[in-house]
């Protein structure tokens, strides 16, 4: 395998931004109402970044129902049930499985607003998958050139170690994986306040500002939520 090997197919793994069913670890320190509007911005700026990818095809495979913020060209597929390990290698096999496209196909949750520059860099060439780890332990993308729930089967979700587990058990296949850049999630104030810093030209970081001045600094710099 030579060359560049783009994604052919990215999916958006996304929850609908209702308040209380979103960004629940930031509730308390902001409303719950405030709390949906963070994730509805981080879900746009996500949207946004996916579209401007040229040549793809764009899926939002979503937990909910679909609200005005979907743009146009996206696919929306709902989200099977169980945990995130499952439905994450759903929406694989709906991307790759035999109803689906040649691969490869991306993935990327919503929690990362800032990845519209690291987007267009993704490349497989000479990998047979691509993984993006987080601050927290997690991961912010996954790729893989063919489809097999076996790859996310079991991985504990949402775990410090989530991550670390992604990567052993593609590696374990025998997979060949290129890491992409590390990225931070937005689950904590701190990390609201550290993602809008870090990417000021973004919807999240603008409705950030909005809300920001109701948590106090030293909950920020503490990471309380």
């Amino acid at each position: 395998m030579t060359g560049t090997t783009l994604p052919r197919t990215v999916m958006v793994l996304a929850k609908e931004p209702r308040p209380g069913k979103v960004k629940t670890r930031l509730i308390g320190d902001l409303t719950a109402a405030e709390a949906a509007a963070l994730a509805q911005a981080a879900l746009a700026d996500t949207l946004k970044a996916v579209d401007d990818l040229p040549g793809v095809r764009r899926l939002l495979v979503l937990d909910g129902r679909a609200g005005p913020w979907v743009l146009p060209g996206f696919v929306v597929v709902p989200q099977v049930g169980g945990g995130l390990d499952r439905r994450i290698a759903a929406a694989f096999d709906h991307a790759l499985g035999p109803q689906g496209y040649p691969g490869p196909a991306l993935l990327v949750g919503m929690d990362t607003p800032q990845l519209g520059p690291v987007l267009p860099a993704v490349d497989f060439a000479g990998h047979d998958a691509v993984l993006g780890l987080a601050d927290d332990g997690g991961y912010w993308a996954v790729g893989l050139r063919q489809a097999d729930p076996a790859l996310f089967h079991g991985v504990p979700m949402s775990e410090p170690v989530t991550g670390e587990a992604q990567l052993a058990r593609l590696r374990g296949a025998g997979l060949t994986v290129r890491l992409l850049p590390t990225l931070r999630d937005v689950d904590t104030v701190r990390d609201a306040a550290a993602v809008a810093r870090a990417a000021p030209g973004t919807r999240f970081a603008r409705t950030w500002s909005g809300v920001a001045h109701r948590v106090s600094a030293g909950d920020v710099a503490e990471g309380r939520a």
